[in-house]
């Protein structure tokens, strides 16, 4: 009977085909572009930016207005320097926006000392955040251009022992009206409180919108991690009370700009392990926007008006994150941001392996390792069914000459043949498609491990051993590769052979097919696959052995 191996071939067929489409969904085939500009400029081309900025036609006192004797108006072209323990970033007193942020925790490259930069306002790549204040007398919307801030210092630095850090930018406009715009940073994390504080003391109404944005060209995505130029995807998302999570590309901007009111959600801007996001108060009336400018994608949202009466105060927060895909950080700073850790419709499986393989690397403190013992958890809890689909096709390879003699026996007439096929099958309870199950199984579990794989930080630039010292990239020099299609060689060497030619060679080619296929996998999902084979043939290997001694 022919049949279970059409259903075979297709399963594998199938597997490596949701492979393939979810590796070119992910991936694009441009280039990474390096960045190089000097303060000076990043000042300049800062008042460039300020067309960008959205139209517009709370309050609690975090922050103090009152300016400091020792603030002091920042010399052109210098940006005011934080640096944490996990960010170093630049703001610009022009406007007060984040120009520059590095990842202090995260290398560019392997074995580099540069840290990796997410945000920057360079000749090659703009990728930067803007907030503040528009509407009727919002500073931002004045006509004469961003407010000039100023600041006390020029650097900070969060000190051992200290859990916050808070940098104060002050400005005065020429009703006299006063405003700090605070940047709160946190010891450990990758959130960055703003607020921004307006002491009206002018006679009149104080009336304005707050608006947080990112800003972001067109070029590509740094963090790319393989080595054929292969690019993941990179482009914003929006949260809202209708949709947790949707993606909204560079191009549906330009094609369709987003707009949309709500009191819950964020926007951020993706990219390969990293991501920037601006997160408003939740409960607040905001506009979520996303749109294309001048060239530039822009995706942010604008707050409900407020009004400021004379002689009072008012704070306007929101909360920008910047950095890894940290999952634990994500779900701290906002409901659904996690989601940007994007494990496609296999999350609800991918979720749980990634649990347990950060439970398992925290004992064994090794990526690699720990993936191999996933593979012996997964074995272990589908024990019983590959035990029960090795028996099956132990017993296949067992009666094959049977078989053979039937097909000799009845020639073309393919109903006599199955007939007596299924006779036979039912007398030694065989069943034909048992064999396929392990593969059937198997299947989820590995799209959702190379999700898992492609979309946990946790695992870049996270070594093995030997030559492996980067389990999100492919293996340098295909050893990998070969030890699975050798795996993958020796398990069909226990599995009966095909009645059809076609059919076996075709069987025989597979090895070689998908080991090419592997070439440019990450080095730990052919890890998995590896391991996998092997504990495979180990255990179909005694069952075999055992059928075949049965009388």
């Amino acid at each position: 009977m022919d049949f279970r191996r059409y259903f075979l071939w297709g399963a594998l067929f199938i597997s490596g085909y949701l492979l393939f489409l979810q590796w070119n969904q992910d991936y694009g085939s441009q280039s990474t572009q390096s960045v190089a500009q000097s303060s000076q400029e990043q000042s300049e081309t800062s008042t460039q930016h300020s067309n960008d900025l959205p139209s517009a036609t709370q309050s609690t006192n975090d922050a103090n207005a009152i300016i400091p004797q020792d603030a002091t108006q920042i010399a052109p072209g210098k940006l005011i320097v934080v640096t944490t323990d996990t960010l170093r970033v630049a703001i610009n007193p022009v406007g007060g926006d984040l120009v520059e942020a590095a990842l202090l925790q995260y290398k560019k490259e392997l074995g580099k000392p540069d840290s990796f930069v997410i945000l920057e306002d360079g000749a090659e790549r703009t990728y930067v955040t803007q907030s503040g204040l528009i509407g009727q007398n919002g500073p931002d919307a004045s006509a004469e251009g961003r407010p000039v801030y100023q600041s006390e210092q020029t650097s900070y630095t969060l000190m051992d022992g200290e859990d916050s850090l808070d940098v104060n930018l002050y400005y005065t406009d020429a009703k006299g009206v006063k405003y700090t715009k605070t940047f709160r940073f946190t010891k450990g994390k990758y959130r960055i409180r703003q607020l921004i504080t307006v002491d009206n003391t002018s006679p009149s109404i104080w009336r304005g919108n707050l608006f947080a944005q990112i800003k972001r060209d067109n070029t590509d995505d740094p963090s790319q991690a393989t080595s054929m130029g292969l690019q993941p995807y990179l482009g914003g998302a929006i949260s809202d009370e209708e949709n947790k999570y949707n993606k909204v590309s560079f191009s549906d901007m330009e094609d369709e700009p987003v707009k949309k009111s709500t009191t819950q959600g964020w926007v951020a801007v993706l990219q390969h392990y990293f991501v920037s996001a601006w997160i408003p108060e939740q409960g607040q009336k905001v506009t979520l926007q996303a749109r294309t400018n001048n060239g530039f994608n822009i995706i942010g949202f604008t707050g409900s008006p407020v009004e400021i009466a004379p002689g009072k105060q008012g704070t306007l927060a929101s909360t920008f994150y910047v950095g890894p895909k940290l999952q634990d950080q994500l779900e701290e700073t906002a409901e659904n941001l996690d989601l940007t850790v994007d494990y496609g419709w296999l999350w609800w499986l991918a979720k749980p392996l990634f649990w347990l393989l950060t439970i398992i690397q925290s004992v064994v403190i090794n990526w690699g390792v720990a993936i191999i013992l996933i593979v012996v958890c997964v074995k272990a809890i589908f024990f019983k069914l590959s035990a029960a689909s090795y028996r099956s096709m132990a017993k296949m390879r067992k009666f094959g000459p049977e078989i053979a003699k039937l097909k000799e026996q009845y020639g073309d007439d393919r109903q006599k043949m199955s007939q007596e096929m299924m006779s036979l099958y039912k007398k030694e309870k065989i069943n034909p498609l048992g064999g396929c199950l392990p593969i059937l199984v198997q299947m989820p579990v590995f799209l959702s491990l190379y999700w898992v794989l492609m979309e946990s930080v946790e695992l870049r630039h996270a070594p093995f051993f030997l030559w492996i010292n980067d389990l999100s990239s492919m293996d340098p020099y295909f050893v990998l590769p070969i030890l699975m299609g050798v795996s993958m060689f020796g398990q069909q060497m226990l599995n009966p052979t095909p009645p059809d030619p076609m059919q076996a060679r075709i069987m025989k080619i597979m090895p070689i097919a998908f080991t090419f296929f592997f070439l440019w996998f990450p080095a730990g999902l052919v890890l998995y696959w590896v391991c996998n084979n092997t504990l495979s043939i180990i255990q179909q290997y005694i069952i075999t052995k055992r059928i075949e001694r049965q009388a």
